[in-house]
């Protein structure tokens, strides 16, 4: 193994402020993992690193060694590590949790008191190599295709959102097209939802998938949503909307378009408090909402497992592939907007 790595990092505190770097090999402590990444992926987060927007300026302390989103082989082990062994084919949940706070205790470590994201509090995966705690390692079926296997970060998010809902044979509404929401979209038609509408308001390349992965319905840009899907479920509405925008002005046509009785469910982030009529959109509409972050761990992961053995097909999604070297190029394919999920390889 080499004694150094090719690796990216914010270096600057300033919109682009990226550069490649080589950097010693890191050494696994007793209860870490020294992985070789054979790809990675480009999250939405490393967007705003790149873009260094108001969320990362407040978040980021360069330099950083950026990126969650990846699978690879182990290659070497601590000391105290019995549940993984060199050579294990895996990825790793991005939320590092501390074990031991009320939250961990109760079984809800994704929204762990004292929790660091990997890549973006400590050292990420944007690298040859990298070093991950053994307690957030997540071994992958042999079989799995790499490029799903560095997508399972952002698919568990999609996942964690939408089995917060009831979703089988119910009518939804999914509230932005970009990668998560087309994920969900993809699960959604996977464990049959009845009928599948979707919104995007800026990238038609988006909207374009959705359809391919099953969305009945998809709606670009500024239409009339309401009158159709009123129609298309008997004047009732959506039994379910799934929202992945951040979008003020998206939050409340939802809570317009869901059925009284139904359950709204949020994973997108909001840059700005916002006004809705709390009286005749949620409480005589006796409406759930339900708030989603990260993924549970380890539930959500089984439940990917459990999809992609029930032939869940992402293919649609994952738009763009370059070599790790290009990495410059990926990220402005991925900040265009005019992609699905952006995978780099290592070899």
């Amino acid at each position: 193994m080499k004694d150094t790595m090719l690796a990216v990092f914010k270096t600057n505190p300033e919109p682009g402020g990226t550069e490649f770097r080589e950097v010693p090999v890191p050494v696994p402590g007793p209860d870490d993992v020294l992985i070789k990444v054979k790809a990675c992926s480009i999250c939405g987060t490393d967007v705003h690193i790149f873009n260094w927007d108001a969320w990362a300026q407040k978040r980021i302390n360069p330099p950083l060694l950026y990126g969650h989103e990846f699978g690879g082989e182990v290659v070497e082990i601590g000391s105290n590590v019995k549940t993984v062994q060199v050579g294990d084919y895996v990825s790793a949940e991005s939320h590092i949790f501390c074990g031991s706070c009320y939250n961990c205790r109760m079984q809800q470590r994704h929204i762990c008191s004292n929790l660091n994201i990997l890549g973006v509090d400590t050292s990420g995966i944007f690298a040859e190599y990298a070093r991950i705690p053994v307690q957030n390692i997540w071994k992958n079926d042999p079989d799995l295709p790499i490029e799903y296997a560095s997508v399972q970060d952002p698919l568990g998010n999609a996942v964690h959102t939408v089995f917060a809902a009831d979703i089988p044979g119910r009518n939804v509404v999914i509230l932005g097209c970009g990668p998560i929401g087309v994920f969900a979209a993809a699960i959604c038609e996977k464990i049959g939802a009845a009928q599948i509408f979707a919104t995007e308001a800026k990238y038609k390349y988006r909207a374009d998938i959705a359809e391919r992965v099953g969305a009945d319905k998809v709606f670009f840009g500024d239409v009339d949503v309401h009158s159709d899907v009123m129609e298309a479920t008997d004047g009732v509405g959506a039994d379910v909307v799934l929202e992945f925008t951040g979008s003020p002005a998206a939050v409340n046509q939802g809570l317009k378009l869901l059925r009284p009785g139904g359950t709204m469910v949020l994973l997108g982030v909001f840059s700005k408090e916002f006004t809705t009529d709390l009286t005749d959109n949620v409480v005589f509409k006796y409406v759930t909402i339900q708030g989603i972050t990260g993924r549970l761990i380890w539930d959500t992961w089984y439940r990917m497992r459990g999809l992609f053995k029930a032939g869940l097909n992402i293919n649609p999604v994952i738009t763009h592939t370059f070599k790790f070297e290009e990495f410059f190029e990926a990220m402005e394919v991925m900040r265009s907007g005019n992609s699905g999920k952006v995978v780099l390889y290592m070899e």
